[in-house]
């Protein structure tokens, strides 16, 4: 289970398991987690965030941030939201448009968040599963060796 937070919904408290439900609930949930402890076990240094800048463009807002896995920053996130639209793929076209305006040939797929929830409104915990398949790449990302130079 992943227990997130989200500044966007600094009440709430997001629990996530991996390919399978979740629970929003209010910031006392990480209360009741510690007195919990006994049955739930947490990883240890398994923190990870991203930090970042929120801009608004018309009806575009646009999140980019640095994620950051203990004291190092491990890759960089880009959310893009659009306001209008509560089904994500009935403007999925759109948002690829505007997202391949500033990163081109990087821009990515339809998130597999989509894959079972095609024409679901779109809400708060659907953006935290998708941190969650983010966090959980960039955790398994194995370190390159630095070659020494000689």
């Amino acid at each position: 289970m992943y227990v997130m937070h989200n500044s966007e919904y600094p009440l709430s408290c997001f629990a996530l398991f991996e390919n399978g439900p979740w629970l929003i609930a209010d910031t006392n949930f990480d209360v009741l987690m510690v007195k919990l402890k006994g049955f739930f076990q947490s990883a240890k240094a398994s923190k990870i965030e991203t930090r970042g800048t929120r801009y608004q463009y018309c009806d575009f807002l646009v999140k980019v941030g640095t994620v950051t896995m203990g004291p190092s920053a491990r890759g960089i996130s880009v959310e893009v939201e659009y306001g209008p639209c509560v089904v994500a793929s009935d403007c999925w076209s759109l948002l690829l448009e505007f997202l391949q305006s500033f990163l081109g040939s990087h821009t990515p797929g339809a998130p597999a968040a989509f894959g079972n929830r095609h024409d679901a409104i779109y809400g708060p915990a659907d953006t935290m599963i998708q941190y969650m398949e983010l966090f959980n790449k960039i955790r398994k990302q194995q370190q390159v060796p630095v070659a020494g130079i000689r």
